[in-house]
C-alpha cells in the first residue's frame, strides 16, 4: 500500500528436506520424482491489472454511482417535496440532502478506522451497508413529515452508504499501485454518470408514481443492482498482511502538510457545491430559461465531471499533486469568475457548466496524490507508517464540513439578491453576484497548496 506494498512471494522451489540424513541414497531419485505433499504455494492476483483488479474497479464504479448518485440527485426530490403534500411549504427540506451527503463524508474516517480494526469482517460490511440503505429508503416512503425524511432518507441512508462504500477505499490500495490515481478517477467518475441518469429517471418516477412508490421501487432496484456487485468488493491481500496497520495513528496530525492540504480542501468544498444547488434556479430567474433548459445545466456539469475525474486520475499518476491541483484551480476559477460572472445568455452558461465540471469536478481526483505525499512525509519525519486510507477518510471529513457549511451560507449570500442591477455584467448583476464571487474565491484558495509548495512550507 502506497510506498509500503506488501507482497507474498510464490514458493517455486521444494521445501527443505528434513530427513536427508536418514534417507538412503539409493532411494533419492525415487523420492525426488514424487510430489511433495508438504509444499504450499501462495498466489496473489496481479496488481494494477488482470481480471480480478478490473472487476473490483468495475464494482467500485457501480457502487460509487449508486451510493453517491442518489444524494447528488436530491434536487429532484427537493423540488417535488416543496410542491406536493404532505411536505409542501415545509421548512428544512434542504436539510435532507445536506444530511445525506454530509454524514457520508463526515463518517468516513470512523468507518474506515473500524474496518481496519475489524479487518476480518471488513469484506462483508458492504452487504450490511447496502441493506441499511435499501431499508432506509423503504422506511422513508412511510414518512408524513420532513423530520421523518431527515432521519431516514437523510441520516440512515448516509450511514448505510458510508458502510457500503468505505470498503472500496480500503481495498483500492491493494489492487492498484502504479495506476492508483487512474483507478480512483475512474471510480469517482461514477458519481458524474449517475448525476446524469438518476435525475431523469427519478423525475419521471416521481411525477408518474408519487414519492412513496418511487422510494419503494428504487429501494428494490438498488438492492437488486448492488448485492451482486458486493461479491467483487474484496481484498487482494490476506487479512494477516494488513492486520498490523494502526488506523487511528494520531501522528498523522503532527504532519504540517496534512493541515495545509486540509485547509485548502475545506475552503474549496464550501464553494464547490453551490453551482449544483443554484444553477437551475439561476438559469430560470436570470436568463428566463424553461424548466427543461435549466435542468440541462446540472446534466452538463455531471457529464463533464466524468471526463474530468478520469483525466485528473491519469495526471496524478504522472505529475506532482500540487501541479494537478493547480490545473483544477485555474480552470474552476476562470470558469466561475469570467464565464459565469460575465454570462448573459444560456449558451455561455452551458459553456461554464462544461468547464466547471471538467476542472472543479476533478478536484477530489487529486486526493491520491495528497495521500501519497502525506505517507511519504510521515516516513521522512519519523512519524511511522501513515495509513493512506485514513488520509482519505479525513480529507472526506473536511469536504463534509464544507458541504454542511455551504447550505446555510449560500442562503445568506443570496438573501435579498444583493448587487442586482448594480453592475453591467449580467452574471454579477443578476442578484447572484455575491454567490459567484464566493464560489470563485473558494476555488482559488483551494489551489493554495501550489503556492505553499513554491515558497517551501509544503
Amino acid at each position: 500500500m502506497a510506498s509500503r506494498d506488501i507482497e507474498l512471494e510464490s514458493c517455486t522451489g521444494p521445501p527443505p528436506r528434513t530427513d536427508d540424513s536418514t534417507t538412503p541414497t539409493g532411494n533419492s531419485t525415487q523420492d525426488d520424482s514424487q510430489p511433495e505433499e508438504g509444499r504450499q504455494e501462495f498466489s496473489l492476483p496481479p496488481v494494477d491489472g488482470g481480471k480480478d483488479a478490473w472487476l473490483f474497479l468495475a464494482a467500485c464504479f457501480a457502487i460509487e454511482a449508486l451510493v453517491w448518485g442518489f444524494p447528488f440527485a436530491f434536487g429532484v426530490f427537493q423540488d417535488y417535496y416543496s410542491t406536493h403534500e404532505p411536505f409542501a411549504d415545509s421548512p428544512n427540506i434542504a436539510v435532507i440532502g445536506t444530511c445525506a451527503m454530509g454524514v457520508m463524508y463526515l463518517t468516513a474516517p470512523l468507518i474506515i478506522g473500524l474496518l481496519r480494526i475489524f479487518s476480518r469482517w471488513a469484506r462483508w460490511t458492504s452487504l450490511l451497508g447496502l441493506f441499511v440503505m435499501c431499508l432506509s429508503l423503504a422506511m422513508s416512503s412511510f414518512s408524513t413529515n420532513v423530520s421523518h425524511l431527515i432521519a431516514t432518507q437523510g441520516a440512515l441512508y448516509a450511514l448505510g452508504g458510508s458502510i457500503a462504500y468505505c470498503p472500496c477505499i480500503l481495498y483500492m490500495d491493494e489492487w492498484f499501485v502504479q495506476r492508483k490515481g487512474l483507478a480512483y478517477g475512474i471510480m469517482w467518475s461514477g458519481t458524474g454518470l449517475a448525476g446524469v441518469l438518476l435525475p431523469l429517471l427519478l423525475e419521471f418516477l416521481l411525477h408518474t408514481l408519487g414519492f412513496r412508490t418511487t422510494l419503494r421501487l428504487w429501494s428494490g432496484l438498488l438492492f437488486a443492482l448492488t448485492i451482486p456487485l458486493a461479491c467483487f468488493i474484496k481484498p487482494r491481500l490476506p487479512q494477516s498482511a494488513t492486520s498490523h496497520v494502526k488506523p487511528f495513528n494520531l501522528k498523522m496530525f503532527m504532519i504540517p502538510s496534512f493541515w495545509l492540504y486540509q485547509l485548502a480542501n475545506v475552503v474549496e468544498a464550501t464553494g464547490f457545491f453551490l453551482p449544483g444547488i443554484y444553477l437551475p434556479t439561476y438559469a430560470r430567474s436570470a436568463l428566463g430559461a424553461a424548466s427543461y433548459s435549466s435542468a440541462i445545466t446540472i446534466l452538463l456539469v455531471n457529464v463533464a465531471s466524468v471526463f474530468g475525474c478520469v483525466a485528473m486520475g491519469w495526471f496524478i499518476d504522472r505529475l506532482h499533486v500540487t501541479t494537478c491541483i493547480l490545473l483544477s484551480t485555474i480552470g474552476a476559477t476562470t470558469g466561475v469568475l469570467l464565464i459565469w460572472g460575465l454570462s448573459s445568455s444560456l449558451p455561455l452558461l452551458y459553456l461554464f457548466c462544461i468547464v466547471y465540471g471538467l476542472f472543479a469536478g476533478s478536484y477530489t481526483s487529486a486526493w491520491p496524490g495528497i495521500m501519497k505525499d502525506i505517507v511519504r512525509k510521515g516516513e521522512t519525519i519519523g512519524g511511522g507508517y501513515v495509513d493512506p486510507t485514513m488520509v482519505f477518510g479525513w480529507l472526506a471529513a473536511g469536504r463534509g464540513i464544507g458541504n454542511v457549511v455551504s447550505g446555510p451560507l449560500s442562503e445568506t449570500l443570496i438573501q435579498g439578491l444583493p448587487w442586482k442591477g448594480d453592475t453591467a455584467a449580467y452574471g454579477y448583476g443578476s442578484g447572484y453576484g455575491s454567490l459567484i464571487v464566493f464560489t470563485g474565491v473558494t476555488a482559488l484558495v483551494g489551489g493554495a497548496s501550489f503556492m505553499w509548495k513554491r515558497v517551501g512550507i509544503l
